[in-house]
């Protein structure tokens, strides 16, 4: 029971103020590092501001996004990894406004938690910094919510923000896309940052051991090729979009291939995408393998190995291939447009993605 007259504080509910100063005065030098033309990088006002003028644009359209990360954030609690899902953040946001056309020119970030842990939380801000300069973005402000009772002990949860912007017309809208275009793929970094909640319930029933070496990688733990970061795709992409080489893109999410490539065709358009163009990485071979999954519940969960695909005419593919190529891209041919109802096909042969016979799967609109 406590006094009628005690003198209550912040802190003796579970709020700290001094350590919420002390996390901001932390992380001032990471802001700064992703300074760039149009932001200066300081923190600590009420907002931030950009110039796109500064920034080279002339008539731009903006372009906003946000998103998180999903269950591997729980993964990467549980094992007290915390120094990449920020990149995680950051690449979730800014490869959803670069299949736009658009270039990111700022980011905003909301950490929340139940007890502000300062160690943790700078990790967690220098990847979405690391993030940042990877995409070419500014880092200008950001929110940390400390909330006891909100959260479990250690729990804590991410969302980011993006603007980016694009001359007008110049945009990807998907409408100069047409039956005889090329499908190229980029190859991703593993799972990204979608289908966590079955890799988690897999790990659960199957008894993994996260800490040892992954049985298709010894020389990596099991843990370190679950939480790898999610790919940025901007500054490859960037230029070649510019360039108008490129008619529409994809960033494969939730949903897998199945129901992202028809998010960018317009009516008439169908993506046949053919699973034996590109070998299966052995991490999305594990996956399958463990629980025992029908290849095209994979396309509809996983990215499968394709992280992006570009939808492009036949006429610029070598020179797209060549580019992104020199840029660090693998890209793969995966398929084709063809004439039909606006959706995707992904099939493989016998064998392919383990499947005892030839296989198909299809989604439509």
């Amino acid at each position: 029971m406590s006094s009628d007259n005690q003198s209550y504080t912040y802190e003796q509910a579970g709020v700290s103020i001094d350590a919420g100063n002390a996390l901001v005065k932390a992380i001032g030098p990471l802001v700064k590092a992703t300074m760039r033309p149009g932001a200066d990088g300081e923190i600590g006002g009420f907002g931030g501001f950009f110039d796109p003028k500064a920034a080279g644009y002339k008539d731009p359209l903006l372009v906003a996004g946000n998103d998180g990360v999903g269950t591997k954030l729980k993964l990467a609690i549980d094992t007290d990894r915390h120094d990449t899902v920020g990149i995680d953040l950051v690449a979730m946001c800014v490869n959803d406004l670069i299949v736009q056309g658009a270039e990111p020119l700022f980011f905003l970030d909301y950490f929340a938690t139940g007890k502000l842990e300062n160690g943790v939380a700078e990790r967690v801000i220098a990847g979405i910094a690391n993030g940042c300069k990877q995409a070419g973005c500014a880092l200008i402000g950001g929110e940390t919510a400390e909330m006891p009772g909100m959260y479990a002990s250690g729990d804590y949860d991410l969302a980011g923000f993006c603007v980016g912007a694009v001359e007008r017309d110049e945009q990807l809208t998907g409408k100069r896309v047409a039956p005889g275009h090329i499908l190229l793929g980029l190859a991703s970094s593993g799972v990204h940052s979608n289908g966590f909640s079955l890799v988690r319930r897999l790990a659960e029933d199957k008894g993994w051991k996260l800490d040892r070496p992954a049985l298709f990688d010894q020389d990596r733990l099991l843990i370190e090729t679950l939480l790898e970061p999610t790919r940025i795709y901007v500054k490859s992409l960037l230029p070649v979009v510019r360039d108008g080489l490129v008619d529409a893109l994809a960033h494969i999410t939730g949903g897998g291939l199945l129901e992202n490539i028809p998010r960018v065709l317009p009516q008439g358009a169908h993506a046949e995408v053919e699973a034996d163009g590109w070998d299966q990485p052995g991490l999305m071979a594990f996956l399958q393998a463990q629980g025992n999954i029908e290849p095209g519940e994979m396309a509809r969960t996983f990215n499968c190995g394709i992280g992006m695909v570009l939808a492009v005419d036949p006429a610029n593919a070598e020179i797209v291939r060549t580019r992104l190529e020199d840029a660090g891209e693998t890209v793969l041919a995966v398929g084709r447009i063809v004439e039909g109802e606006k959706g995707c096909t992904v099939r493989g042969s016998a064998g392919t993605w383990s499947a005892k016979a030839d296989w198909e799967a299809a989604h439509l609109g």
